[in-house]
């Protein structure tokens, strides 16, 4: 069975860090390119990072120099390093593969993690 667990949200004020964890199935991870995707308050989902099986990354531009996305291959598990976290960071953050078909569907996706960048 497919599965993704993500962990390592929180609170934490502006100018802050936190590194998020996603644990995912041998299935999903050693044939995608995987990505963190966020889903803000009010608003759609989107990808901030994503990351090949090469380690090559790409970065939305609203998180770029700030956010770091890593892969271990051995332990099937993708982290997102966030630095200087703002306000509007603020969202559940979910990791997937990008290429899998079901991602239109709620079963294709993990129960996130909260993140929340408040004072």
């Amino acid at each position: 069975q497919e599965q993704l667990v993500e962990s390592g949200g929180g609170l934490v004020q502006p100018g802050g860090s936190l590194r998020l964890s996603c644990a995912a199935s041998k299935n999903i991870f050693t044939r995608n390119v995987v990505g963190w995707y966020r889903q803000p308050p009010g608003k759609q989902r989107e990808l901030v990072a994503s990351v090949t099986i090469g380690s090559n990354t790409t970065y939305a531009d609203s998180v770029k120099g700030r956010f770091t996305i890593s892969r271990d291959n051995a332990k099937n598990t993708v982290y997102l390093q966030m630095n200087s976290l703002k306000p509007e960071d603020t969202a559940v953050y979910y990791c997937n593969g990008l290429g899998r078909l079901c991602l239109s569907f709620p079963s294709c996706w993990g129960q996130g993690t909260q993140v929340t960048v408040s004072s």
